[in-house]
């Protein structure tokens, strides 16, 4: 890839209003790379032994719901090699290090389950990147796989052209990512959003009523269903999470100008 190309995929990375416009940008200049499925995944609950709830993590990805069923819905990927990998590190790994450690016998009996039934998927070739982050709670990797039947000697090769560009444009993708609102729970009204807009700038029930023309009980009520909508106990909570996805204080994209 050459420095224009590379300057234009993200300048288009950086031009996305959308998760789902900056997703598909990033599958199709993945697979200009030859990397033909991808699976992205985020956590902010992430700990030694977990990766918080999966209702809360950010998935992305384009692989069949057959793999995703299994993998992401049994939980799969929670003993996969290359997970084990992207906890230990940070950076790019090709999954010949995953392969490497099934050969020396350094796999547990379950990494062995995990690496073989990606294999019966063809899902076998490939690289994951470990995102780097201050926060000891935030996790984010995505692993890119090349094309079903390719070999990893070719997906090192593809690496070995252009990694450099590749771990950029994810790098960059991975922090674009977190600029644009996310999923969290059921989606928020836009009367939702502005009470507990008002709430992160500290004001009272009394005084949002007062703000919104509203009665004090419809405020409450505007706010219980924020938290149920965000699955939280507590108001705070629910500022604190929707703050987290960027579902509150955001701009209409439709009233910003992109140039």
């Amino acid at each position: 890839m050459d420095d224009q190309t590379l300057a234009d995929s993200l300048n288009s990375y950086a031009s996305a209003q959308s998760v789902e416009a900056l997703w598909a940008d990033h599958l199709e200049t993945m697979l200009g790379f030859g990397f033909h499925r991808l699976l992205y995944g985020f956590t902010r609950q992430y700990s030694k032994d977990s990766y918080g709830q999966t209702e809360d993590l950010i998935i992305l990805s384009n692989h069949c719901s057959d793999y995703l069923r299994r993998y992401i819905g049994e939980k799969l990927f929670l003993h996969a090699p290359m997970a084990r990998w992207a906890r230990e590190n940070i950076g790019a790994c090709s999954w010949r290090w995953a392969h490497e450690m099934a050969n020396a016998g350094q796999l547990t009996d379950e990494e062995i389950r995990v690496l073989d039934f990606n294999h019966s998927m063809n899902v076998a070739a490939g690289y994951t990147i470990s995102f780097n982050s201050i926060s000891t709670r935030n996790k984010g990797v995505i692993a890119l796989a090349g094309e079903k039947g390719g070999s990893q000697d070719s997906v090192d090769a593809i690496w070995e052209r252009n990694g450099a560009a590749i771990l950029a444009l994810n790098n960059f993708f991975h922090l674009q990512l977190h600029t644009l609102p996310q999923r969290a729970g059921q989606p928020l009204t836009a009367r939702q959003r502005e009470v507990l807009e008002w709430v992160g700038d500290g004001k009272t029930v009394q005084d949002i009523a007062t703000l919104l023309s509203l009665t004090p009980s419809t405020v409450e009520k505007h706010l219980r269903l924020a938290r149920e909508a965000l699955d939280v106990e507590t108001t705070a909570q629910a500022v604190l999470k929707a703050t987290f996805y960027n579902q509150i204080h955001i701009l209409d994209p439709s009233k910003v100008s992109v140039r």
